[in-house]
Order: C-alpha cells, then structure tokens, then sequence
C-alpha cells in the first residue's frame, strides 16, 4: 500500500537544472528520514542525498554545492533540486524512506539524462 512516486526527470544539456519530487502515499513519511539515490548503468546505486525529519541534510561529495535536498512534510513530498548538471549525473534517480533497516520503501525511480 506504501507509494513512494518519483516526477521530474527527463533530458536537459550540461549546466542545466532539473528538480525531481518524490510524493509519498499510505504512510505519513514526516517522521522518517528520505533519501535520494541514482544508479547508472553498470553501477552500484549510490547515495545522493539525505535528509531528516528536522531538515537537516547531507550529500555525497560529488554532488555537494550542486544539489539540493528539501522536504515539504504537509505534501509528504521529498525534492531534489538538481543545478550544474553533468553528464556524469545520468541515471536513474529514486527517493527512499527507511521506516527499519529492514523495511525500506523505493520509488519506481525517474530517469535523469544529461547531454555534453
């Protein structure tokens, strides 16, 4: 029942921006951390993005002064706003609620595409 639905991606040129929104349904995800993370094909899906219930907030370090992570808890949505974009950025981008270690939601993941 737990819906976790990705929004924004799609093909943008070097330097460019996108925002990526992640709504979330059947489970009030205010009390939760979210995550972002992408994985590129061939790779491991690798950690983006953090951010708390307080808004507090942490990034990988190749995407640090670039990305944005911020929560609207009244729209249980989770976004990513994504600035100076990179070829290297490409990938498939998915938010993520961790209620347990052992019970985690997924998104079915938004396609990012950064052309050079």
């Amino acid at each position: 029942q737990v819906q976790l639905v990705e929004s924004g991606g799609g093909l943008v040129q070097a330097g460019g921006s996108l925002r990526l929104s992640c709504a979330a349904s059947g489970i009030i995800f205010s009390i939760n951390n979210m995550r972002w993370y992408r994985q590129a094909p061939g790779k491991q899906r690798e950690l983006v993005a953090t951010i708390t219930t307080v808004g507090n907030t942490n990034y990988a370090d190749f995407v640090k002064g670039r990305f944005t992570i911020s929560r609207d808890n009244a729209k249980n949505t989770v976004y990513l706003q994504m600035n100076s974009l990179k070829p290297e950025d490409t990938a498939v981008y998915y938010c993520n609620l961790e209620k347990f270690k052992w019970e985690n939601y997924w998104g079915q993941g938004t396609q990012v595409t950064v052309s050079s």
